[in-house]
């Protein structure tokens, strides 16, 4: 029964906090679009509240649930060995729902229309790449925050999303519930979900080779 209540609240921490996390890159990119027509501000002002609610979220729920709000890195962990597939099936779960929540949640309170499609064409090897490359750093990022400096991990990831909104074509997605859920807002961050697979792919590509290069890296930490 106390297993079952773990879980139980496990799951709501993930799908809160991928909600609020797809509130906070819809609604900023919403927000951002309405207040300025130049694109580089309008993504700096999409970039720091997406960094900033990270911290907050990885550093309130962390404890609860380990504060993945992320199927990529939840994918990882299943890899490594740290998770059942039964769990991580359910917290992938609760991550897609979380996250679509979070974007109808946005679009309410922007007055918007609640369900949309979104026509923002995102293809191309350049974004698959960057897709790859985003993800890879995201999980080395909290792979080699773990084993060096627990502490500091909802800092790490926030910076980490911060700086990749900018160094990658794709503007760093990085997550499979957040891409699915930003193919359901016809906004400034928003993906034609033409593009979704093919980011998702990418992704899970990036995180899977993330996981043996952070065990060959930190091997000798680990065994210390």
């Amino acid at each position: 029964m106390a297993a079952a209540d773990k879980l139980g609240r496990q799951l709501v921490a993930e799908a809160i906090g991928t909600g609020f996390l797809v509130a906070a890159v819809v609604g900023s990119g919403i927000m951002a679009d309405r207040l300025t027509a130049d694109t580089a501000m309008a993504l700096m002002g999409n970039t720091i509240p997406t960094g900033a609610i990270l911290f907050v979220l990885i550093t309130l729920l962390g404890p609860v649930s380990g504060a993945h709000f992320n199927p990529a890195v939840t994918l990882a962990f299943a890899l490594g060995g740290d998770m059942s597939r039964n769990v991580a099936l359910r917290y992938v779960l609760a991550q897609i729902c979380g996250g679509i929540s979070g974007a109808v949640l946005a679009h309410a309170m922007f007055d918007l229309p609640l369900l949309q499609i979104s026509q923002t064409d995102r293809g191309g090897a350049d974004q698959f790449l960057s897709e790859i490359v985003a993800t890879f750093g995201l999980v080395a990022t909290i792979f080699a925050g773990l084993r060096t400096s627990p502490q500091a991990i909802p800092a790490l990831v926030g910076l980490y999303i911060t700086a990749a909104y900018w160094f990658t074509a794709s503007t760093s997605f990085a997550n499979p519930a957040v891409t699915i859920a930003r193919g359901l807002t016809d906004t400034f961050s928003g993906i034609s979900p033409g593009n979704i697979l093919i980011f998702i792919v990418a992704q899970v590509i990036g995180a899977a080779v993330a996981v043996p290069c952070c065990r060959w890296l930190f091997r000798e930490r680990q065994t210390a």
